[in-house]
Protein backbone atom coordinates (compact mmCIF):
# COMPACT_ATOMS: atom_id res chain seq x y z
CA UNK A 1 0.00 0.00 0.00
CA UNK A 2 1.36 3.40 -0.94
CA UNK A 3 1.54 6.28 1.50
CA UNK A 4 -1.09 8.26 -0.48
CA UNK A 5 -3.51 5.34 -0.18
CA UNK A 6 -2.89 5.11 3.55
CA UNK A 7 -3.46 8.84 3.96
CA UNK A 8 -6.70 8.64 1.95
CA UNK A 9 -7.88 5.83 4.21
CA UNK A 10 -7.09 7.84 7.35
CA UNK A 11 -8.96 10.87 5.99
CA UNK A 12 -11.99 8.80 4.98
CA UNK A 13 -12.02 7.00 8.33
CA UNK A 14 -12.22 10.34 10.16
CA UNK A 15 -14.87 11.55 7.70
CA UNK A 16 -17.07 8.45 8.00
CA UNK A 17 -16.40 7.88 11.72
CA UNK A 18 -15.76 11.36 13.11
CA UNK A 19 -14.28 11.61 16.56
CA UNK A 20 -15.84 14.12 18.96
CA UNK A 21 -18.85 14.94 16.79
CA UNK A 22 -21.61 16.42 18.91
CA UNK A 23 -22.18 19.17 21.43
CA UNK A 24 -21.11 19.81 24.99
CA UNK A 25 -23.74 19.98 27.70
CA UNK A 26 -21.82 22.24 30.05
CA UNK A 27 -20.83 25.83 29.50
CA UNK A 28 -18.35 25.90 26.65
CA UNK A 29 -16.52 28.30 24.38
CA UNK A 30 -18.39 28.12 21.07
CA UNK A 31 -17.05 29.32 17.74
CA UNK A 32 -19.02 29.18 14.49
CA UNK A 33 -17.11 29.55 11.24
CA UNK A 34 -17.83 28.91 7.60
CA UNK A 35 -15.94 28.75 4.37
CA UNK A 36 -18.06 30.72 1.89
CA UNK A 37 -15.92 29.46 -1.01
CA UNK A 38 -17.25 25.91 -0.75
CA UNK A 39 -19.95 26.01 1.92
CA UNK A 40 -18.13 24.16 4.71
CA UNK A 41 -19.29 25.19 8.16
CA UNK A 42 -18.25 24.21 11.66
CA UNK A 43 -19.40 24.90 15.19
CA UNK A 44 -16.57 24.12 17.58
CA UNK A 45 -17.20 23.83 21.31
CA UNK A 46 -14.43 23.61 23.86
CA UNK A 47 -14.39 23.18 27.60
CA UNK A 48 -11.34 25.07 28.82
CA UNK A 49 -10.21 24.73 32.41
CA UNK A 50 -7.03 25.93 34.09
CA UNK A 51 -5.34 26.58 30.74
CA UNK A 52 -6.15 23.12 29.36
CA UNK A 53 -8.52 21.96 26.62
CA UNK A 54 -10.55 19.53 28.73
CA UNK A 55 -13.02 18.67 25.97
CA UNK A 56 -13.57 19.59 22.32
CA UNK A 57 -16.52 18.72 20.09
CA UNK A 58 -17.79 19.89 16.75
CA UNK A 59 -20.81 19.86 14.51
CA UNK A 60 -21.05 21.02 10.95
CA UNK A 61 -21.26 20.13 7.32
CA UNK A 62 -18.67 20.03 4.62
CA UNK A 63 -16.34 18.06 2.46
CA UNK A 64 -14.29 15.09 3.62
CA UNK A 65 -11.23 17.31 4.11
CA UNK A 66 -12.92 19.85 6.41
CA UNK A 67 -14.81 17.29 8.48
CA UNK A 68 -11.87 14.90 8.86
CA UNK A 69 -9.62 17.82 9.81
CA UNK A 70 -12.14 18.84 12.50
CA UNK A 71 -12.25 15.26 13.78
CA UNK A 72 -8.46 15.04 13.93
CA UNK A 73 -8.07 18.49 15.49
CA UNK A 74 -10.56 17.87 18.30
CA UNK A 75 -8.91 14.55 19.06
CA UNK A 76 -5.41 16.02 18.95
CA UNK A 77 -5.96 19.00 21.28
CA UNK A 78 -7.92 17.31 24.08
CA UNK A 79 -5.87 17.35 27.25
CA UNK A 80 -3.35 19.82 25.83
CA UNK A 81 -2.52 23.21 27.29
CA UNK A 82 -3.82 26.20 25.37
CA UNK A 83 -0.24 27.09 24.41
CA UNK A 84 0.38 23.55 23.10
CA UNK A 85 -2.91 23.62 21.16
CA UNK A 86 -1.90 26.93 19.55
CA UNK A 87 1.53 25.48 18.78
CA UNK A 88 -0.16 22.55 17.05
CA UNK A 89 -2.30 25.00 15.06
CA UNK A 90 0.88 26.76 13.92
CA UNK A 91 2.45 23.44 12.92
CA UNK A 92 -0.69 22.56 10.98
CA UNK A 93 -0.53 25.92 9.21
CA UNK A 94 3.06 25.08 8.24
CA UNK A 95 1.93 21.70 6.93
CA UNK A 96 -0.60 23.48 4.71
CA UNK A 97 2.20 25.67 3.35
CA UNK A 98 4.19 22.59 2.39
CA UNK A 99 6.69 22.84 5.24
CA UNK A 100 8.10 19.56 6.58
CA UNK A 101 6.23 18.99 9.84
CA UNK A 102 5.86 15.97 12.10
CA UNK A 103 3.08 15.59 14.61
CA UNK A 104 4.50 13.43 17.36
CA UNK A 105 1.40 14.26 19.40
CA UNK A 106 -1.09 12.99 16.81
CA UNK A 107 0.24 11.37 13.65
CA UNK A 108 -3.12 11.19 11.82
CA UNK A 109 -2.72 14.90 11.03
CA UNK A 110 0.07 14.08 8.61
CA UNK A 111 -2.55 12.43 6.39
CA UNK A 112 -3.65 15.94 5.41
CA UNK A 113 -0.17 16.85 4.12
CA UNK A 114 -1.20 16.38 0.49
CA UNK A 115 -3.87 19.07 0.74
CA UNK A 116 -1.24 21.76 0.11
CA UNK A 117 -1.07 20.56 -3.50
CA UNK A 118 -4.65 21.81 -3.95
CA UNK A 119 -4.74 25.49 -2.88
CA UNK A 120 -8.54 25.65 -3.03
CA UNK A 121 -8.77 22.89 -0.41
CA UNK A 122 -6.42 24.50 2.13
CA UNK A 123 -9.29 26.60 3.51
CA UNK A 124 -11.26 23.39 3.99
CA UNK A 125 -8.47 21.81 6.03
CA UNK A 126 -7.77 24.91 8.14
CA UNK A 127 -11.38 25.81 9.01
CA UNK A 128 -11.44 23.84 12.28
CA UNK A 129 -7.96 25.06 13.22
CA UNK A 130 -9.03 28.68 12.68
CA UNK A 131 -11.99 28.03 14.97
CA UNK A 132 -9.60 26.60 17.57
CA UNK A 133 -7.41 29.72 17.44
CA UNK A 134 -10.41 32.02 17.64
CA UNK A 135 -11.85 30.09 20.58
CA UNK A 136 -8.62 30.18 22.55
CA UNK A 137 -8.11 33.88 21.83
CA UNK A 138 -11.67 34.69 22.91
CA UNK A 139 -11.15 32.86 26.21
CA UNK A 140 -8.15 34.95 27.25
Amino acid sequence: MQLDDLYRRVIMDHYKNPRNRGTLEDEAVTINLNNPTCGDRISLQMELEDGIVKQAKFTGEGCSISMSSASMMTDAVKGKTLDKALEMAEKFSGLMKGEPVEFDEYEDLEALSGVNKFPARIKCATLAWNALRKGIESSK
